[in-house]
């Protein structure tokens, strides 16, 4: 390793849809994160680590910070991005191009009581029609706060990733790396199935019902050729199984052969998936019921 190597953990923040998990799976060359157009698709924090010949980048994707958290999932999501921000080197505040919403609000307040420098990145400027109008939008953001950097990308392209990872670098502290260079998550692959599973969901189904759906392994088989997988997705009432399952099982056929699919390129080996549906009455909203899940706030 060079005697100038960095090493540290980079908090990737912002409200909900702005791009984050896009971000962290482009920076990182791999997805890890779930991503759809829906909000809130993140639930839990999750590491990426991107190691190279000059550092080593520990980038930590959060639940988007919300209002309205009524139920006890939306109080457990801003609890885990808001307690991410209190140990980490650098932080990246995602947001926008051209749209600042009260949850920005929310999520500058929370910035600005951090100790690390803050990166504003202003994504989706590859959506911009009139390209004259982004200049004065970055000028009006930099009155918000003293960040240390105001870039404008495109996490869906990769337009300015280069840039902002040289910024990501410079601020980090001179360091070992702190896990093996090959190591790309502190994630299980049980994890990452589950998180799967749950994405093909997020995008196979209507406006609200994903908010009402989880995912659980309930057994994880490594062979040498095959993964044996089976995974029960919870809903919370009756009805919702139904539509999960969709007519004649349609439904839960097209989410399983995405999720194998995905699961496939991911543990490069060959995939046998089952899906079962079952209730859990009130589960979002039950603060033992989302422990007994896996939403800890320690997780």
């Amino acid at each position: 390793m060079a005697e100038t190597f960095r090493c540290g953990y980079v908090a990737l923040v912002g409200r909900p849809n702005v791009g984050k998990s896009t971000l962290m799976n482009h920076l990182i060359g791999q997805k890890l994160s779930i991503t759809s157009r829906k909000p809130q698709t993140t639930r839990h924090r999750i590491l990426g680590i991107k190691t190279t010949d000059q550092a080593q980048i520990i980038y930590v994707d959060t639940p988007g910070i919300h209002q309205q958290a009524k139920k006890a999932m939306n109080r457990f999501m801003n609890r885990t991005a808001s307690a991410v921000l209190e140990d980490v080197q650098v932080v990246v505040f995602v947001v926008e191009a051209l749209k600042w919403t009260d949850e920005d609000d929310m999520v500058l307040a929370a910035v600005k009581n951090t100790r690390a420098p803050v990166i504003l990145a202003v994504n989706k400027v590859d959506r911009i029609k009139q390209k004259d109008q982004l200049l004065p939008y970055l000028q009006e953001l930099g009155k918000k706060h003293d960040f240390a950097e105001v870039l404008p990308l495109s996490a869906k392209s990769g337009s300015n990733l280069p840039q902002l990872e040289e910024a990501i670098t410079g601020h980090l502290e001179p360091s070992e790396p702190w896990y093996p260079d090959d190591q790309l998550t502190d994630r299980s692959a049980r994890f990452l199935a589950a998180e799967i599973v749950r994405e093909k969901l997020m995008r196979n189904l209507g406006q609200e019902l994903p908010y009402a759906t989880t995912v659980e392994i309930e057994k994880f088989e490594e062979l040498e050729r095959l993964n044996r997988i089976h995974a029960l997705i919870w809903v919370e009432r009756d009805n919702q199984k139904s539509i999960v399952i969709g007519e004649k099982g349609e439904r839960l056929k097209k989410v399983g052969q995405q999720a194998r699919l995905d699961m496939q390129k991911l543990f490069d080996k060959k995939v046998h998936l089952e899906l079962w549906v079952k209730v859990k009455a009130g589960w979002s909203d039950d603060e033992r019921a989302l422990s007994s899940l896996g939403y800890r706030d320690d997780d």
